[in-house]
Protein backbone atom coordinates (compact mmCIF):
# COMPACT_ATOMS: atom_id res chain seq x y z
CA UNK A 1 0.00 0.00 0.00
CA UNK A 2 2.78 2.36 0.80
CA UNK A 3 4.56 1.84 -2.38
CA UNK A 4 1.27 2.27 -4.31
CA UNK A 5 0.68 5.53 -2.63
CA UNK A 6 4.12 6.76 -3.50
CA UNK A 7 3.55 6.04 -7.38
CA UNK A 8 0.17 7.64 -7.21
CA UNK A 9 1.71 10.73 -5.72
CA UNK A 10 4.90 10.79 -8.06
CA UNK A 11 2.28 10.23 -11.41
CA UNK A 12 0.00 13.75 -9.83
CA UNK A 13 3.17 15.25 -9.54
CA UNK A 14 4.23 14.80 -12.77
CA UNK A 15 0.94 15.86 -14.37
CA UNK A 16 1.19 19.20 -12.20
CA UNK A 17 4.49 20.10 -13.26
CA UNK A 18 3.57 19.33 -16.66
CA UNK A 19 0.77 21.81 -16.78
CA UNK A 20 2.82 24.52 -15.17
CA UNK A 21 5.73 26.83 -16.75
CA UNK A 22 6.79 27.08 -13.02
CA UNK A 23 6.18 26.90 -9.97
CA UNK A 24 7.87 28.32 -6.90
CA UNK A 25 8.00 27.92 -2.79
CA UNK A 26 9.54 30.67 -1.48
CA UNK A 27 9.81 32.74 1.74
CA UNK A 28 11.42 34.39 4.50
CA UNK A 29 12.42 33.90 8.35
CA UNK A 30 13.15 36.77 10.14
CA UNK A 31 13.59 36.19 14.31
CA UNK A 32 15.27 38.88 16.80
CA UNK A 33 15.73 39.97 20.35
CA UNK A 34 13.29 43.29 20.31
CA UNK A 35 12.88 46.14 23.15
CA UNK A 36 10.08 48.90 22.86
CA UNK A 37 9.78 51.63 26.14
CA UNK A 38 7.39 54.09 25.70
CA UNK A 39 7.17 57.11 28.33
CA UNK A 40 4.82 59.61 29.58
CA UNK A 41 5.02 62.77 31.33
CA UNK A 42 3.04 64.74 33.65
CA UNK A 43 3.48 68.47 32.44
CA UNK A 44 1.24 69.75 34.60
CA UNK A 45 1.85 72.64 37.32
CA UNK A 46 0.49 74.26 40.36
CA UNK A 47 -2.32 76.80 39.33
CA UNK A 48 -4.38 79.38 40.90
CA UNK A 49 -6.84 76.75 41.66
CA UNK A 50 -3.98 74.61 42.93
CA UNK A 51 -1.12 76.21 44.12
CA UNK A 52 0.35 72.92 45.59
CA UNK A 53 -0.10 70.23 42.74
CA UNK A 54 2.69 68.01 42.82
CA UNK A 55 4.02 66.61 39.63
CA UNK A 56 3.72 63.20 39.14
CA UNK A 57 6.98 62.60 36.92
CA UNK A 58 7.12 60.30 34.17
CA UNK A 59 5.42 56.59 33.83
CA UNK A 60 7.46 54.50 31.21
CA UNK A 61 5.92 51.07 29.64
CA UNK A 62 8.28 48.52 28.29
CA UNK A 63 8.87 45.18 26.73
CA UNK A 64 11.13 42.86 25.57
CA UNK A 65 10.27 40.34 22.88
CA UNK A 66 11.40 37.72 20.90
CA UNK A 67 9.93 39.44 17.63
CA UNK A 68 9.83 38.39 13.50
CA UNK A 69 9.57 40.45 10.42
CA UNK A 70 12.25 43.30 11.67
CA UNK A 71 14.20 43.35 8.31
CA UNK A 72 11.92 41.41 6.15
CA UNK A 73 8.50 40.32 6.92
CA UNK A 74 8.43 36.77 7.65
CA UNK A 75 6.09 34.41 5.19
CA UNK A 76 5.89 31.32 2.99
CA UNK A 77 4.33 31.29 -0.67
CA UNK A 78 3.82 29.67 -3.59
CA UNK A 79 3.96 31.52 -7.16
CA UNK A 80 3.56 29.53 -10.52
CA UNK A 81 2.98 30.82 -14.20
CA UNK A 82 2.02 28.96 -17.54
CA UNK A 83 3.38 29.73 -20.85
CA UNK A 84 0.41 30.02 -23.19
CA UNK A 85 2.07 30.76 -26.75
CA UNK A 86 2.13 34.33 -27.73
CA UNK A 87 3.89 36.52 -25.32
CA UNK A 88 0.92 35.66 -23.34
CA UNK A 89 1.08 34.05 -19.57
CA UNK A 90 -0.85 33.08 -16.81
CA UNK A 91 0.53 33.56 -13.22
CA UNK A 92 -0.83 33.11 -10.01
CA UNK A 93 0.80 34.18 -6.32
CA UNK A 94 -0.05 32.77 -2.51
CA UNK A 95 1.77 34.24 0.18
CA UNK A 96 0.95 34.16 3.75
CA UNK A 97 2.66 35.84 6.57
CA UNK A 98 3.77 33.00 9.87
CA UNK A 99 5.46 33.82 12.75
CA UNK A 100 8.14 31.96 13.41
CA UNK A 101 9.19 33.58 16.93
CA UNK A 102 6.39 31.51 18.45
CA UNK A 103 5.73 29.15 15.38
CA UNK A 104 1.77 30.39 16.32
CA UNK A 105 0.90 31.52 13.25
CA UNK A 106 1.10 29.14 9.71
CA UNK A 107 -0.35 29.27 6.57
CA UNK A 108 -4.05 29.67 7.93
CA UNK A 109 -4.68 32.24 4.83
CA UNK A 110 -3.08 34.48 2.62
CA UNK A 111 -3.49 37.57 3.10
CA UNK A 112 0.03 38.99 2.40
CA UNK A 113 -1.29 38.53 -1.34
CA UNK A 114 -3.51 36.13 -3.39
CA UNK A 115 -3.86 36.99 -6.69
CA UNK A 116 -4.25 35.48 -10.58
CA UNK A 117 -3.02 37.59 -13.03
CA UNK A 118 -2.46 37.51 -17.17
CA UNK A 119 0.13 39.36 -18.64
CA UNK A 120 1.48 39.73 -22.18
CA UNK A 121 2.43 42.80 -24.12
CA UNK A 122 -0.13 45.10 -23.08
CA UNK A 123 0.93 44.88 -19.83
CA UNK A 124 -0.50 42.76 -16.93
CA UNK A 125 -3.92 42.43 -15.57
CA UNK A 126 -4.31 41.05 -11.69
CA UNK A 127 -7.64 39.86 -9.67
CA UNK A 128 -7.03 39.14 -6.10
CA UNK A 129 -5.59 40.73 -2.90
CA UNK A 130 -2.82 42.96 -3.35
CA UNK A 131 -0.27 45.80 -2.07
CA UNK A 132 -2.19 49.41 -2.96
CA UNK A 133 -0.69 51.81 -5.03
CA UNK A 134 0.28 54.32 -2.33
CA UNK A 135 1.58 51.98 -0.28
CA UNK A 136 4.58 50.70 -2.84
CA UNK A 137 6.09 54.32 -2.24
CA UNK A 138 6.23 53.89 1.27
CA UNK A 139 7.79 50.46 0.50
CA UNK A 140 10.36 51.30 -1.78
CA UNK A 141 11.61 54.99 -0.62
CA UNK A 142 12.48 53.69 3.00
CA UNK A 143 15.64 52.28 3.56
CA UNK A 144 13.96 50.29 6.17
CA UNK A 145 11.10 48.90 4.24
CA UNK A 146 8.68 50.18 6.80
CA UNK A 147 9.06 46.69 8.69
CA UNK A 148 10.87 46.47 12.15
CA UNK A 149 11.38 49.60 15.02
CA UNK A 150 12.99 51.14 11.83
CA UNK A 151 10.24 51.76 9.99
CA UNK A 152 8.58 55.27 8.58
CA UNK A 153 6.56 57.15 10.61
CA UNK A 154 4.41 57.78 7.53
CA UNK A 155 3.54 54.47 7.46
CA UNK A 156 2.96 53.99 11.05
CA UNK A 157 1.04 57.48 11.66
CA UNK A 158 -1.31 55.75 9.00
CA UNK A 159 -2.03 52.64 10.23
CA UNK A 160 -2.86 53.73 13.33
CA UNK A 161 -5.19 56.63 14.71
CA UNK A 162 -4.87 60.03 15.75
CA UNK A 163 -4.47 58.74 19.24
CA UNK A 164 -2.07 55.95 18.57
CA UNK A 165 -3.62 53.21 19.00
CA UNK A 166 -5.07 50.43 16.25
CA UNK A 167 -8.20 50.83 13.58
CA UNK A 168 -5.65 53.32 11.23
CA UNK A 169 -5.45 56.49 9.97
CA UNK A 170 -9.37 57.70 9.81
CA UNK A 171 -10.71 53.75 10.24
CA UNK A 172 -9.00 53.02 6.65
CA UNK A 173 -9.12 49.25 5.98
CA UNK A 174 -7.08 49.47 2.41
CA UNK A 175 -4.44 51.70 3.37
CA UNK A 176 -1.64 48.56 2.91
CA UNK A 177 -3.22 45.92 1.02
CA UNK A 178 -7.16 45.84 -0.80
CA UNK A 179 -8.87 42.80 -1.13
CA UNK A 180 -11.09 41.81 -4.23
CA UNK A 181 -9.46 44.28 -6.53
CA UNK A 182 -9.30 44.53 -10.20
CA UNK A 183 -5.60 46.18 -10.89
CA UNK A 184 -3.84 46.50 -14.14
CA UNK A 185 0.00 47.27 -14.35
CA UNK A 186 1.93 49.02 -17.64
CA UNK A 187 4.13 46.75 -19.81
CA UNK A 188 8.13 47.19 -18.73
CA UNK A 189 8.76 47.59 -22.11
CA UNK A 190 8.21 51.72 -21.81
CA UNK A 191 11.55 52.80 -21.68
CA UNK A 192 11.76 53.19 -17.80
CA UNK A 193 8.32 54.49 -17.36
CA UNK A 194 5.90 52.39 -15.01
CA UNK A 195 2.14 52.31 -13.17
CA UNK A 196 -0.60 50.51 -12.09
CA UNK A 197 -4.07 51.09 -10.86
CA UNK A 198 -6.41 49.89 -8.80
CA UNK A 199 -9.94 49.35 -8.43
CA UNK A 200 -11.22 47.03 -5.03
CA UNK A 201 -14.92 46.25 -5.01
CA UNK A 202 -16.43 46.53 -1.70
CA UNK A 203 -19.08 43.92 -2.04
CA UNK A 204 -22.18 45.23 0.16
CA UNK A 205 -25.80 44.84 -0.89
CA UNK A 206 -26.87 48.09 -2.60
CA UNK A 207 -31.00 48.67 -2.23
CA UNK A 208 -33.27 50.75 -4.68
CA UNK A 209 -34.94 52.75 -3.58
CA UNK A 210 -31.72 54.12 -1.44
CA UNK A 211 -34.69 54.26 1.32
CA UNK A 212 -35.12 50.42 1.45
CA UNK A 213 -31.39 50.34 2.98
CA UNK A 214 -32.25 48.52 6.46
CA UNK A 215 -31.04 50.60 9.45
CA UNK A 216 -28.92 49.46 12.50
CA UNK A 217 -29.80 47.76 15.55
CA UNK A 218 -28.39 48.73 18.99
CA UNK A 219 -27.66 45.96 21.26
CA UNK A 220 -30.49 46.94 23.49
CA UNK A 221 -33.24 46.35 20.40
CA UNK A 222 -33.65 49.92 19.57
CA UNK A 223 -33.22 51.15 16.07
CA UNK A 224 -30.21 52.98 15.21
CA UNK A 225 -29.74 54.48 12.05
CA UNK A 226 -26.19 54.89 12.99
CA UNK A 227 -23.97 51.67 12.59
CA UNK A 228 -26.29 51.12 9.59
CA UNK A 229 -25.60 48.61 6.89
CA UNK A 230 -23.33 49.94 4.53
CA UNK A 231 -23.47 50.51 0.75
CA UNK A 232 -20.19 51.64 -0.09
CA UNK A 233 -17.61 51.03 2.63
CA UNK A 234 -14.50 49.10 1.11
CA UNK A 235 -14.08 50.50 -2.11
CA UNK A 236 -11.08 51.95 -3.27
CA UNK A 237 -9.50 53.14 -6.41
CA UNK A 238 -5.46 54.58 -6.91
CA UNK A 239 -2.71 54.72 -9.48
CA UNK A 240 0.70 55.35 -9.34
CA UNK A 241 3.10 56.45 -11.94
CA UNK A 242 7.15 56.23 -11.91
CA UNK A 243 10.28 56.74 -14.12
CA UNK A 244 13.00 54.67 -13.21
CA UNK A 245 16.42 54.58 -15.20
CA UNK A 246 19.59 53.99 -13.94
CA UNK A 247 20.44 55.08 -10.10
CA UNK A 248 17.21 57.16 -10.69
CA UNK A 249 13.69 56.10 -9.33
CA UNK A 250 10.98 58.09 -8.89
CA UNK A 251 6.57 57.71 -8.29
CA UNK A 252 3.78 59.26 -7.42
CA UNK A 253 0.95 57.75 -6.10
CA UNK A 254 -2.77 57.94 -5.29
CA UNK A 255 -5.48 56.64 -3.53
CA UNK A 256 -8.86 56.85 -2.40
CA UNK A 257 -10.49 54.51 0.04
CA UNK A 258 -14.34 54.40 1.51
CA UNK A 259 -13.68 53.62 4.98
CA UNK A 260 -17.62 53.80 6.09
CA UNK A 261 -20.86 55.30 5.33
CA UNK A 262 -24.67 55.08 6.79
CA UNK A 263 -27.62 56.09 4.03
CA UNK A 264 -29.60 57.10 7.07
CA UNK A 265 -27.13 59.95 8.52
CA UNK A 266 -26.24 60.26 5.18
CA UNK A 267 -22.64 60.29 5.39
CA UNK A 268 -19.76 58.95 3.69
CA UNK A 269 -16.30 58.63 5.48
CA UNK A 270 -12.85 58.83 2.95
CA UNK A 271 -9.41 58.56 3.58
CA UNK A 272 -7.81 60.16 0.85
CA UNK A 273 -3.93 59.50 0.37
CA UNK A 274 -1.49 61.03 -2.32
CA UNK A 275 2.83 60.68 -1.95
CA UNK A 276 5.56 61.29 -3.77
CA UNK A 277 8.74 59.35 -3.13
CA UNK A 278 11.93 59.36 -5.44
CA UNK A 279 16.13 57.79 -4.37
CA UNK A 280 19.29 58.08 -6.41
CA UNK A 281 21.58 55.45 -6.21
CA UNK A 282 25.17 57.70 -6.13
CA UNK A 283 27.22 53.98 -5.61
CA UNK A 284 28.64 55.03 -2.10
CA UNK A 285 25.08 55.78 -0.78
CA UNK A 286 21.93 55.98 -2.18
CA UNK A 287 19.00 58.79 -1.16
CA UNK A 288 15.72 58.15 -0.27
CA UNK A 289 13.09 61.13 0.07
CA UNK A 290 9.36 60.85 0.48
CA UNK A 291 6.38 63.34 0.99
CA UNK A 292 2.52 62.13 1.88
CA UNK A 293 -0.62 63.86 2.94
CA UNK A 294 -3.92 62.30 3.49
CA UNK A 295 -7.30 63.47 4.46
CA UNK A 296 -9.78 61.78 6.52
CA UNK A 297 -13.08 63.19 5.87
CA UNK A 298 -16.92 62.93 6.55
CA UNK A 299 -19.07 63.60 3.37
CA UNK A 300 -22.81 64.84 4.42
CA UNK A 301 -25.67 64.23 1.69
CA UNK A 302 -27.19 67.01 3.66
CA UNK A 303 -26.01 69.99 6.13
CA UNK A 304 -24.68 68.28 8.60
CA UNK A 305 -25.91 68.09 12.02
CA UNK A 306 -23.77 69.80 15.82
CA UNK A 307 -21.27 67.69 16.31
CA UNK A 308 -20.66 66.57 12.59
CA UNK A 309 -17.16 64.95 12.69
CA UNK A 310 -14.32 67.57 11.29
CA UNK A 311 -11.32 66.35 8.70
CA UNK A 312 -8.08 65.45 9.53
CA UNK A 313 -5.26 65.96 8.29
CA UNK A 314 -1.68 64.10 8.08
CA UNK A 315 1.51 65.41 6.26
CA UNK A 316 4.72 63.70 6.34
CA UNK A 317 8.14 63.28 4.94
CA UNK A 318 10.85 61.12 4.96
CA UNK A 319 14.50 61.19 3.80
CA UNK A 320 16.70 58.02 4.45
CA UNK A 321 19.91 56.84 2.80
CA UNK A 322 21.98 53.06 2.73
CA UNK A 323 25.69 53.15 2.40
CA UNK A 324 27.67 49.70 1.35
CA UNK A 325 30.46 48.40 3.79
CA UNK A 326 31.87 45.55 2.59
CA UNK A 327 29.24 42.69 2.77
CA UNK A 328 27.11 44.84 5.06
CA UNK A 329 25.36 48.41 4.89
CA UNK A 330 24.65 51.03 7.41
CA UNK A 331 20.69 52.45 6.96
CA UNK A 332 19.73 55.51 8.61
CA UNK A 333 16.38 57.54 8.20
CA UNK A 334 14.80 60.82 9.60
CA UNK A 335 11.12 61.25 9.35
CA UNK A 336 8.56 63.78 10.72
CA UNK A 337 4.48 64.00 10.69
CA UNK A 338 2.37 66.49 11.32
CA UNK A 339 -1.86 66.61 12.25
CA UNK A 340 -4.12 69.16 11.39
CA UNK A 341 -7.20 68.20 13.56
CA UNK A 342 -9.08 71.29 11.57
CA UNK A 343 -11.45 71.61 14.81
CA UNK A 344 -13.38 74.41 15.10
CA UNK A 345 -11.96 77.49 18.01
CA UNK A 346 -9.58 75.19 19.29
CA UNK A 347 -6.79 76.94 20.98
CA UNK A 348 -4.72 73.43 21.13
CA UNK A 349 -1.61 73.30 18.65
CA UNK A 350 -1.92 70.39 16.22
CA UNK A 351 -0.28 66.81 17.09
CA UNK A 352 3.08 66.04 15.96
CA UNK A 353 5.78 63.88 15.90
CA UNK A 354 9.51 62.78 14.65
CA UNK A 355 11.54 59.83 14.05
CA UNK A 356 15.53 58.98 14.11
CA UNK A 357 16.48 55.87 12.81
CA UNK A 358 19.48 53.94 12.25
CA UNK A 359 20.58 50.50 11.23
CA UNK A 360 23.49 48.00 10.52
CA UNK A 361 23.07 44.90 8.00
CA UNK A 362 25.76 42.47 7.74
CA UNK A 363 25.33 40.15 4.65
CA UNK A 364 26.74 36.29 5.28
CA UNK A 365 25.52 35.48 2.24
CA UNK A 366 22.93 36.27 -0.68
CA UNK A 367 20.32 34.89 1.69
CA UNK A 368 21.08 35.48 5.05
CA UNK A 369 22.06 38.45 7.13
CA UNK A 370 22.43 39.46 11.04
CA UNK A 371 20.68 42.95 11.37
CA UNK A 372 20.80 45.98 14.29
CA UNK A 373 18.56 48.75 14.17
CA UNK A 374 17.54 51.62 17.00
CA UNK A 375 14.79 53.82 17.00
CA UNK A 376 13.27 56.89 18.64
CA UNK A 377 10.36 58.69 18.32
CA UNK A 378 9.40 62.19 19.98
CA UNK A 379 5.24 62.98 20.39
CA UNK A 380 4.23 66.58 20.81
CA UNK A 381 1.22 67.89 21.71
CA UNK A 382 -0.64 64.65 22.06
CA UNK A 383 0.77 62.92 19.35
CA UNK A 384 1.14 58.98 20.43
CA UNK A 385 3.01 56.83 17.97
CA UNK A 386 5.59 54.15 19.19
CA UNK A 387 8.18 52.38 17.29
CA UNK A 388 6.12 48.85 18.23
CA UNK A 389 5.07 47.26 21.60
CA UNK A 390 3.26 48.60 24.25
CA UNK A 391 1.53 52.10 23.85
CA UNK A 392 1.51 54.71 26.32
CA UNK A 393 0.73 54.63 30.16
CA UNK A 394 -3.11 55.03 29.91
CA UNK A 395 -3.69 58.13 32.35
CA UNK A 396 -5.27 61.72 31.91
CA UNK A 397 -2.52 63.25 33.50
CA UNK A 398 0.10 61.86 31.70
CA UNK A 399 1.26 63.46 27.86
CA UNK A 400 2.52 60.56 25.74
CA UNK A 401 6.25 61.73 25.39
CA UNK A 402 8.98 59.50 23.71
CA UNK A 403 9.35 56.00 22.33
CA UNK A 404 12.56 54.17 21.53
CA UNK A 405 13.36 50.82 20.99
CA UNK A 406 16.28 48.32 19.21
CA UNK A 407 15.60 45.10 16.99
CA UNK A 408 19.12 42.30 16.93
CA UNK A 409 18.12 39.58 14.92
CA UNK A 410 18.67 37.43 11.66
CA UNK A 411 17.05 36.96 8.37
CA UNK A 412 16.94 33.67 6.10
CA UNK A 413 15.27 33.67 2.60
CA UNK A 414 14.47 31.03 0.87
Amino acid sequence: MKKSFVMIAAMVGAGFSSAQSTITMFGVVDVGVSNYSSKSQDKNSGTLVNPFYLNQGTRTVSRMALSNGNYSSSRLGFRGSEDLGGGLAASFWLESSISPDDGATGVSNFQRRSTVSLSGPFGEVRLGRDYVPTAWNDIVFDPFGIVGVGRSLIFTALNTNTAGGSGGFGGDPNYNRASNSVGYFLPSTLGGFYGQAMYAINENNKYDPGTATPPGVSPSGAINPGPVATVRAGRYFGGRVGYKSGPLDVAFSYGNSTAGDSYYAGTTNSVKTMNLGASYDFGPAKLFGELSRSKSTRDYAVVPALGGVPDVDLTGYLLGVTVPVGPGMIRAAYSQVKYDLNTPFSVARDPKANKLAIGYVHNLSKRTALYATVARISNKNGAALTVGGPAFFNDSTFTPKTSTGYDFGMRHSF
